[in-house]
């Protein structure tokens, strides 16, 4: 059955709206983490052309992933505008440049390559340029760079000293061009081009050739750019030749997520855009529909001491989603513990009911993985480590749907899991990979796991769950980039994080040297990494957690401090935040604020420091005796259960166990008492302060669940009538 059509109007809100409205170009969004531009900019789409002012088949929305590509498509097909071409720039280069080859070039179109690692230790081979893997690597990414940014082999020092940049560690300047230079020289000896080629010679193609660029531009009318903050020179260039003069154009992005200079990524062309088209629409999405209130805090706090045009241009945002529970900051002793404690904490979180797929631990650089791989192995918790590979396009999972294809024709079992994963273990596949073994194997494990578990989702998903749909929903997925995961805790950098979301994130490593890392050395290199701590804090649906350690090894000398970052938090989070030895901005209700500096807390039964957010939360080690008054535990969570019923949402949204602990110990008797316990925010004080003072005095009685939801002033709080119980 053909789905019923969709209003591009229906459940947006009023800054969604004038996107999907804003149907002439040009247009500038610019949207917040979590703000739901997909879904306003495929609206409008949708609306521009089906009410006749775009034509779709003359429509081009670009973007970044293959992965953001496929659901982009997924979207305007559901909305009954599928005709509009949604690519990446590199496919939307290749296929001009593929149907114009002929005419332009002639002869057989060049092999692409994805990956340069060989063609680079060759040439620096014959160059006589030593490297490692690690260099090659390094190399990889300044020719990459070099490329992006139209700048020759022959003008890269001279490019260097114009912008500023520093080259790379241990080897020369000279030599990085002569050998950028060799790597060239042998693409095109053996009819090779790399994917920047691509687009350096679609531009070429496109500059040069009037008949061909005014063909593209015949072919496309209406262009939409998304993650415009994300456009490198190289892709400004291309988008600039399939305009031409005109400026129906809509471009999506946040200054405040720009992280990837590195690759030559500019947000000039964002924070421009008004000025280039004087005449531009300019709409802000500011409402997050991902994360909790006491998230989007968090993320407003490390923005907040943000400098520089992208900073100006940031997005401050307003949660839409129920409380939940406090982010927690956590230091260690070293490492290894943190590795532990992590571990530990994502056992905990599963067992709360968190599928290991709905929890990811992001770190900095890849190198961090290892202590966290062999952690969650030893507490025997699945785990992915996101790789770059593509799903669909690694040889393992191809030679498994063509097995599963040819099963499929055959099989007439009910059981499609279990024929699935008989299937697939004629390739080698077993239960688990090899503790030991390497990156590939374990990328390769995880790929096949990945389609047992996809086949398992959607037999209990699809009223007719053949082998033979299981296949065809493998075509669907793979024609729309959607890649199914193997079900186990993600293990990924922040850089590789972008653009995705989990229930719950640890972000780990929080240390200067590391975040902001140590080759940030210039206010502009400090601010990008600011924005990838963002990026990483508004990963974060439900629960947050941050942690760092103070020594690299155990038995080191503990003498790391903790990311400078972390300092910049408390300013308008809701709830406590121990940041463990940080100064921290104090909070306060209404317009009072105070400000005072929190050591890491210690135990106020032993005298030791406290290491989990639990016990802050207590104010005393889990291990040493209670002072708790389990008669107003009960009343409290009693109370509590009462109030998340009557709201609809989980308990531990209204309170978590360790916040009503800690006042069933405390029984605090008054406001100031009450505002100290940590987990009690202004925001939860001003909506249940009365209700908790009441229960502790030990009048619940005459608490109903309509006066609990019912906010309160801090004023009227602070005041001698609200202290009495009679009230």
């Amino acid at each position: 059955m053909t789905p019923a059509p969709v209003d591009p109007f229906d459940g947006l809100d009023p800054e969604q709206t004038a996107v999907v409205a804003a149907v002439e170009g040009p247009v500038v969004v610019l949207a917040g983490a979590g703000t739901g531009k997909t879904r306003a900019i495929t609206r409008r789409i949708a609306h521009a052309c089906l009410s006749g002012a775009h034509d779709p088949r003359r429509s081009l929305a670009v973007t970044f992933t293959t992965r953001a590509a496929g659901e982009m498509r997924g979207r305007l097909s559901s909305l009954g505008v599928g005709e509009v071409q949604a690519r990446t720039f590199h496919s939307a280069a290749l296929r001009q440049l593929r149907h114009f080859w002929p005419r332009v070039v002639g002869g057989e179109f060049p092999k692409l390559i994805d990956r340069k690692a060989g063609l680079i230790a060759e040439a620096a081979s014959i160059c006589g340029i030593a490297t490692d893997p690690a260099i090659i690597r390094d190399l990889a990414a300044e020719i990459e760079w070099a490329k992006l940014t139209r700048t020759t082999a022959a003008g890269y020092p001279s490019a260097l000293q114009t912008l500023g940049r520093t080259g790379l560690d241990g080897v020369a300047t000279t030599d990085v061009a002569k050998l950028y230079a060799m790597y060239d020289d042998l693409l095109v000896e053996r009819g090779l081009r790399d994917m920047e080629d691509v687009l350096l010679l679609t531009v070429g193609m496109l500059e040069t050739r009037p008949d061909v660029v005014a063909e593209v531009q015949a072919a496309y009318r209406w262009f939409t750019v998304d993650e415009y903050q994300d456009v490198n020179p190289l892709q400004q260039r291309l988008l600039e030749l399939w305009l031409g003069e005109r400026d129906d154009l809509c471009v999506v992005g946040d200054a405040s997520q720009t992280i990837y200079s590195f690759a030559g990524a500019d947000p000039k062309y964002l924070l421009g855009f008004e000025q280039r088209f004087r005449n531009s629409t300019v709409i802000r999405l500011v409402r997050s529909y991902r994360s909790t209130p006491q998230i989007v805090a968090v993320a407003n706090d490390v923005l907040a001491s943000a400098t520089g045009d992208a900073a100006a241009a940031g997005v401050r945002l307003i949660a839409q989603q129920p409380e939940g529970p406090v982010p927690e900051v956590v230091a260690h002793d070293d490492e290894t513990v943190e590795a532990r404690w992590v571990a530990e904490r994502v056992r905990s979180l599963v067992a709360s009911g968190f599928a290991p797929r709905d929890v990811a631990v992001l770190y900095r650089i890849n190198a961090q993985s290892r202590a966290f791989e062999a952690a969650l192995a030893d507490a025997h918790v699945p785990y992915v480590v996101r790789g770059a590979e593509r799903f669909f396009d690694r040889g393992d999972v191809k030679r498994a749907i063509t097995l599963l294809r040819g099963t499929a024709k055959a099989d007439a079992s009910s059981d499609l899991a279990a024929t699935v994963a008989d299937v697939v273990s004629g390739l080698g596949h077993g239960p688990a990979p090899s503790p030991d073994s390497g990156a590939a194997t374990r990328e390769r494990w995880e790929a096949l796991q990945a389609l047992i578990d996809a086949a398992a989702q959607f037999a209990a998903a699809d009223e007719a769950p053949t082998l033979a749909n299981f296949v065809a929903d493998l075509d669907r997925r793979a024609a729309h980039s959607d890649a199914p995961v193997a079900d186990g805790v993600t293990l990924a950098s922040l850089h590789a994080a972008k653009g995705l979301e989990w229930r719950a994130v640890i972000l780990v490593g929080l240390v200067e040297g590391l975040l902001p890392h140590a080759q940030a050395t210039t206010p502009e290199a400090i601010e990008e990494e600011r924005r990838l701590f963002y990026v990483g804090v508004t990963r974060a649906a439900d629960v947050l957690a941050l942690s760092w350690s103070r020594a690299r090894q155990p038995g080191q000398r503990g003498n790391r401090t903790p990311s400078r970052f972390l300092a910049a938090l408390g300013t308008s989070s809701t709830g406590a935040i121990d940041v463990g030895g940080v100064t921290k901005r104090g909070r306060g209700t209404g317009k009072e604020q105070r400000t005072k500096k929190r050591g890491i807390a210690k135990c106020r039964v032993c005298g030791k420091g406290l290491v989990t957010g639990a016990e802050r939360v207590l104010g005393r080690c889990r291990t040493c005796p209670a002072t708790i008054d389990d008669a107003l535990y009960e009343r409290l969570t009693a109370w509590r259960l009462a109030e998340s019923r009557a709201r609809n949402v989980p308990a531990y949204v209204v309170f978590t166990d360790a916040t009503l602990q800690a006042v069933a110990e405390q029984q605090p008797t008054d406001v100031d008492t009450l505002a100290d316990v940590p987990g009690i925010g202004p925001t939860k004080l001003d909506r249940y302060g009365t209700v908790l003072l009441d229960i502790v005095a030990g009048n619940a009685g005459s608490v109903t669940t309509d006066d609990a939801v019912q906010p309160v002033s801090s004023a009227a709080l602070r005041s001698d009538e609200s202290r009495n119980p009679a009230l």
